[in-house]
């Protein structure tokens, strides 16, 4: 689940900052090659860190940790963070507490997603068949993210009005993933494909406040919640890949 803040115009009234889209080209170029340089950056390192997590015996401790914290701590201990990392990003002032939240939110990111990894890296599919289910759903996502940014770019169209929808989609998710948690009852396929169209909704609308209504001096803000936004795409489009045996 991804921390969605839902910065609009609001936003920048309160903080007094112009939206990038009112300044010059030269000054949004500059504002969204530093988003997007970051962005890179943020999946540049959870990738890093999953390998090395991998690659030695992290990934067995993660994931014996995780499992005697509970699903339900967790995922709770996953929203605070997720929550804190945004806010900090978007409200202070200072640059290196904006790093900081940028990569806390990465490095819990990637902790979270040490057990969906190892199942999805022991899955059936992938010992029988030798298919790399998370190569795959990783391309997909890249694709997809790719494919989102060019309808928002090429367009200038402005998804505001997805933020209703975006909010309460996760708050839904939310609930139903306890409901699971507390029932015992599987989530499926139908659940798992809303997800990844919630999160293709919240990157068209990530995106169109990255062109439109983000100030310029909060690219490190914009590239947390993008990240936001692709990590939520791959975790389900990797969910569904592993659903389907």
């Amino acid at each position: 689940m991804q921390p969605q803040s839902m910065q609009d115009d609001g936003f920048t009234q309160m903080t007094g900052a112009i939206p990038v889209d009112h300044l010059g080209a030269d000054v949004r170029g500059r504002f969204i090659f530093k988003t997007y340089a970051h962005l890179l950056g943020a999946i540049l390192l959870f990738t890093g860190l999953e390998v090395v997590y991998f690659k030695t015996n992290l990934a067995g401790n993660i994931l014996q940790s995780v499992s005697s914290m509970g699903a339900l701590l967790f995922l709770g201990a996953f929203i605070l963070v997720s929550y804190a990392a945004s806010h900090i990003a978007h409200r202070v002032r200072s640059k290196p507490l904006q790093y900081a939240a940028l990569i806390g939110f990465v490095v819990f990111e990637s902790l979270f997603f040490v057990p969906l990894l190892y199942f999805a890296n022991n899955h059936p599919s992938a010992k029988e068949n030798g298919i790399n289910i998370i190569a795959n759903a990783a391309g997909i996502t890249i694709i997809g993210f790719l494919g989102l940014t060019m309808i928002v770019f090429g367009t200038r169209k402005d998804f505001s009005f997805l933020r209703g929808i975006v909010m309460w989609g996760v708050f839904v998710a939310i609930g139903v993933i306890l409901a699971s948690i507390f029932m015992g009852f599987e989530l499926g396929t139908v659940f798992f494909a809303a997800m990844i169209a919630l999160a293709g909704a919240a990157i068209l609308y990530d995106t169109s406040n990255v062109l439109h209504h983000y100030p310029e001096d909060r690219y490190v803000a914009a590239s947390l919640e993008l990240f936001a936004g692709i990590a939520m795409m791959f975790w389900y489009i990797l969910r569904l890949f592993m659903s389907r045996d």
